[in-house]
């Protein structure tokens, strides 16, 4: 097909609530060295969205402006020799490909490094695959890409049923870990156990570092995958056994904790880790993405694991899809069409 040179996408008119977001008129990306450009089906909506539209996620420099950080489609242009894509499959126009973004997804075209592209599982539609690059990119990279969560130990996952939570529980679950979960209904955490978690403690009613020590005979448990941050970080350490790891990805309830106990760090030798995966190099995601085409892609085809997917709206309603995300009443993904 000929370049695009202008396409729809969601502006952000200035920080602020959902109401925000509107559908405008941009140039279209061309694909440069290592890149492909994607006519975009489906975009996931994740809550680093949500963070960049209130002003609080700035994109790295290089990365688009625009929202969206998974996307599926068709590729409709190559840019050229590719730089940093290990593990990368080869790509041709026409193939259908889910992807994780550097920003862009809201729009009609999206342009990606190559090795962050991953076909669409057999037997998948759009929505479906624009359901899995973010979590699964995360997940992958947090708990198994350096064996963090292994078999036979024990993990403790917040909101079991957000996009991150439900791959979590199920990717852990299949690999011969004890996974335990947290989530804010009897509703929720029955889809968390569900999904593959042995127990799943509603938050609001239950103190779920207490909960974990029965669940654990007070052992505690040897990894937590937390989206939390500050508020949560003191239950967190009470309820990691000696030598574990908390691993902070987000910080929902905010970047201080005053109340925490971080002598309970030295007596347990635990240890504390964050990462955020938008600003690593194309070469780490390349990688990240060939181990699940390998490890996770199967389980996807066979039907062993799948996206938890609330619901699919169109492109054009996107301030309701923001709305339903901040409301925090959704169970799994929340999914554009396009």
């Amino acid at each position: 097909m000929e370049m695009p040179t202008s396409m729809r996408a969601a502006i952000v008119r200035e920080p602020g609530g959902p109401e925000v977001l509107e559908i405008g008129t941009v140039p279209a990306p061309r694909p440069g060295p290592g890149q492909v450009l994607i006519r975009v089906e489906a975009a996931g909506v994740n809550a680093p969205d949500a963070m960049q539209r209130k002003g609080l996620y700035p994109p790295p420099p290089d990365a688009s402006p625009l929202l969206g950080l998974e996307v599926a489609g068709e590729i409709v242009a190559v840019g050229g020799a590719p730089e940093g894509t290990e593990g990368a499959h080869a790509l041709a126009l026409g193939d259908r490909v889910c992807a994780l973004t550097n920003g862009g997804g809201y729009a009609e075209f999206c342009a990606v490094p190559a090795g962050q592209c991953l076909p669409w599982p057999e037997g998948y539609d759009a929505v479906r695959a624009a359901a899995l690059p973010e979590t699964y990119f995360t997940v992958w990279s947090n708990l198994f890409e350096e064996n963090v969560a292994r078999a036979g130990s024990s993990l403790l996952v917040h909101g079991g049923t957000s996009g991150i939570g439900s791959t979590a529980i199920q990717l852990a679950s299949r690999r011969g870990i004890t996974v335990f979960a947290t989530a804010g209904t009897a509703e929720k955490c029955a889809t968390s156990v569900r999904l593959g978690a042995t127990a799943a403690i509603n938050y609001r009613e239950e103190d779920f570092a207490a909960r974990i020590a029965e669940l654990t005979q007070k052992r505690g448990v040897d990894v937590i995958l937390d989206m939390i941050g500050g508020r949560y970080l003191d239950p967190n350490l009470r309820s990691l056994a000696t030598d574990g790891r908390l691993v902070i990805i987000a910080l929902q309830g905010g970047a201080k904790a005053p109340d925490a106990d971080l002598a309970r760090i030295m007596t347990r030798r635990l240890h504390v880790t964050g990462t955020t995966l938008r600003p690593r190099p194309a070469s780490f995601k390349a990688r990240i993405a060939a181990s699940l085409r390998r490890e996770a892609w199967p389980l996807l085809e066979r039907g062993e694991i799948a996206p938890l997917i609330h619901a699919a709206l169109p492109f054009t309603e996107v301030a309701e899809a923001h709305s339903l995300l901040d409301s925090g009443s959704h169970a799994g993904k929340i999914v554009l069409r396009f």
